[in-house]
């Protein structure tokens, strides 16, 4: 399927709004969450706007596999947690400052996250950016492009093993989403992460 010159000129806006919205975000920590929160509103809206969704499994299949890959979406940036003071990457340091500064720090925050934050993310990168993509270029590719594009927004940041997670994760739940069809799972399944990440089994 060809994609037009406005299709083309909505995603480019949604990457370039996300970006200049996260170097703005991320220099305001006194009201990260809730700049954050609006720029994923946004990219929300125009994903809802602009595509569809893959809902193809049961209920019970959605939930017990999501929290199946959950689990191993954890365990995978666990061991690199674990693996990378082995090989001389020196992460520990730079990911207690994220944490102290952004981490979720109430119930508000997680909230956010999972009501709002987690299905945002997911519909944008997952349902519109990685399916427009498909268009322009393979499903494989269109998969590891949307990863690199998930990564590469968190530039303003300036935490790389937070950047490295983002794409080893998008890219676990970009071809699960294209191996199983189903949002609610990638939706579960992330929902699982971040609270195995923050709230049950932190890093730090």
């Amino acid at each position: 399927m060809q994609i037009t010159s406005k299709q083309k000129g909505t995603l480019l806006f949604s990457l370039l709004f996300m970006l200049i919205m996260l170097f703005i975000t991320f220099d305001n920590k006194a009201v990260f969450w809730y700049l954050y929160t609006f720029t994923i509103l946004v990219c929300l809206a125009i994903a809802i706007l602009n595509a569809k969704f893959f809902d193809e499994l049961p209920t019970w299949h959605y939930l017990l596999f999501g929290i199946g890959y959950g689990t191993i979406s954890y365990g995978i940036i666990r061991l690199g947690y674990e693996i990378a003071p082995m090989l001389s990457f020196k992460i520990a340091k730079p990911i207690t400052k994220f944490l102290n500064d952004f981490a979720p720090a109430h119930i508000g925050h997680y909230v956010l996250l999972i009501f709002i934050i987690i299905i945002g993310e997911e519909l944008f990168w997952r349902g519109y950016v990685q399916q427009l993509l498909k268009s322009m270029m393979k499903t494989s590719l269109a998969v590891v492009t949307t990863a690199l594009l998930s990564a590469i927004v968190l530039l303003p940041s300036g935490f790389t093993p937070g950047m490295m997670a983002a794409f080893t994760v998008s890219l676990l739940w970009g071809f699960l989403y294209e191996w199983k069809r189903s949002m609610p799972l990638i939706i579960i399944t992330h929902t699982v992460f971040i609270l195995l990440l923050f709230l049950v089994l932190p890093l730090q």
